[in-house]
């Protein structure tokens, strides 16, 4: 009997000096959960919150590996019970969905921002107002000429102060060997009359760098035909003072 005890003692011993053992810590640092992934034939998904009952899932879908594919926006109206879809077509992939009220009419508007590449890297956007449940597509505005002069793609699209803001930098030509020049291009884009409108923010801005570095390009120039003008008048007089006289012969008369 008093080594069935010794035994139980011993067993518990071991339990106890287990259990007082420290631990190893567990790491609960916060991760950041992982995105859905999107399964396929869908590219890419993304849901945007208007107001509360009023959602659209915003996504691009197709198969095979081309630049083309798909628009498909689904909007969800929980407090009237009313689902609608629009659909389109979609050219690059889709990088940010922009949720605006540009004219403040009290109708959203759906900036679907799409990156592509062909020569250069360029940015699309598809624009989409939502009135009474039925959506009306918004042709964006091109590039003007003066806008396209030194652009080379790597747009920046953002919202600002209810306005879509468009950055890019300014390139020294349109080819590959185009170099940047430090510039950027900066348009507003608005909304007015069921049309987008666009200004150019940095025009005054790039118009007065040109300016002033054709100036200084200039300068140079000028001074060197000014000395090359001065020296030639110099030379010109010099030439007159050195340039003997031609003396009148006399003539004689004879007398009769």
């Amino acid at each position: 009997m008093l080594r069935v005890n010794c035994f139980l003692l011993a067993g518990v011993s071991l339990v106890l000096f287990a259990c007082n053992q420290e631990q190893p810590k567990k790491n609960f640092s916060e991760t950041k959960p992982a995105a859905p992934a999107v399964m396929a034939p869908f590219r890419y998904h993304k849901m945007v919150e208007v107001s509360p009952g009023q959602d659209f899932d915003v996504m691009s879908w197709g198969r095979g590996s081309g630049n083309q594919s798909s628009l498909l926006i689904l909007h969800s109206d929980t407090a009237a019970k009313t689902y609608t879809t629009t659909t389109g077509d979609l050219e690059g992939a889709i990088t940010d969905v922009f949720n605006s009220d540009m004219d403040i009419d009290g109708n959203p508007e759906l900036l679907i921002e799409a990156k592509s590449k062909d020569t250069v890297d360029y940015t699309a956007i598809y624009a989409y107002e939502f009135k009474e449940g039925k959506a009306n597509k918004l042709d964006f505005p091109k590039l003007t000429t003066n806008q396209k002069k030194g652009y080379r793609g790597n747009d920046n699209f953002y919202m600002k102060d209810g306005k879509l803001i468009r950055q890019f930098p300014v390139y020294d030509g349109n080819t590959s060997a185009a170099k940047p020049t430090g510039q950027k291009r900066v348009l507003q884009y608005n909304l007015r009359s069921n049309s987008l409108t666009v200004k150019d923010l940095s025009a005054d801005t790039l118009k007065t760098t040109a300016s002033k570095t054709d100036t200084v390009a200039k300068k140079p120039v000028e001074k060197k035909a000014e000395a090359k003008s001065a020296k030639t008048e110099k030379k010109s007089k010099k030439h007159k003072k050195e340039t003997p006289k031609k003396k009148k012969k006399k003539r004689h008369h004879r007398s009769e």
